[in-house]
């Protein structure tokens, strides 16, 4: 499973505004914002939209870790990163200790923090707990 197919099982595809579990306006595979505009209550879009949004993210999260992670990673890290930021933003990774312990190369504690981050609005969620397993699993394959 690529970190694509990550994002989009485990975000799944709304056409329609809704509230996340942590209480933001999100459509499509969980984005909060469309052409830097956050979701509003009532919008609606295509599945194709959604995509081109989901490419569009997942691209600006990848540029964004790359000016923050200082050691190498292989493709499958990297796309692992990717899912991870898609999902807990920019800023909670710029402060974890993820990033803390990639960043001195200790790529086996970092694969050990992807499961602590399974909670919104402090309340522990099934689905991100599959979730982290899933890009855990992806982080610590070989390419």
């Amino acid at each position: 499973m690529n970190y694509l197919d990550i994002i989009k099982e485990f975000e799944g595809f709304e056409s329609r505004a809704y509230l996340c579990p942590a209480g933001v306006w999100t459509i499509g595979y969980g984005t909060t914002k469309i052409n830097n505009k956050p979701v509003k209550q009532g919008q609606v879009i295509t599945q194709a939209e959604a995509e081109q949004e989901l490419v569009k993210h997942c691209e600006q999260v990848e540029r964004d870790i790359l000016q923050l992670v200082k050691a190498p990673l292989n493709d499958n890290q990297k796309g692992a990163l990717i899912s991870f930021v898609y999902n807990i933003g920019i800023g909670a990774f710029k402060n974890s200790t993820l990033l803390r312990l990639l960043n001195a190369g200790d790529f086996t504690g970092a694969a050990e923090q992807f499961a602590r981050w399974n909670k919104a609005a402090g309340k522990v969620l099934p689905g991100l707990t599959r979730r982290r397993a899933a890009e855990k699993e992806l982080f610590v394959k070989e390419d």
